[in-house]
């Protein structure tokens, strides 16, 4: 299921991006919903971010950023994978967290 390859040298450029597929998924407003993230740990050390948005009915859909894996995968609300995008350029995680 290899996706796209993107570059991004901003966490914030990468958090934009996922904020807006995460809400395509399910014809979600960017503007009227939260993304909500968590960082991610391995070892004591920051390796990425979780995203969510939550939407009405209980609607949940996230996303995984490994840093280390250099992609963030999709998922749907189901908790399936949907997309999966790898990047070719990551931000610095240590100014993720």
């Amino acid at each position: 299921m290899a996706g796209p390859v993107l570059a991004f040298a901003a966490v914030e450029e990468l958090v934009a991006f996922v904020h807006k597929t995460l809400c395509e998924q399910d014809a979600l407003d960017p503007a009227q919903t939260p993304l909500y993230r968590t960082p991610l740990k391995r070892g004591g050390r920051v390796c990425g971010l979780i995203f969510h948005v939550e939407g009405p009915r209980l609607l949940r859909t996230s996303a995984v950023w490994s840093a280390d894996d250099g992609r963030v995968l999709f998922y749907d609300s189901t908790g399936t994978r949907a997309q999966e995008v790898r990047l070719s350029e990551s931000p610095e995680v240590s100014r993720a967290a």
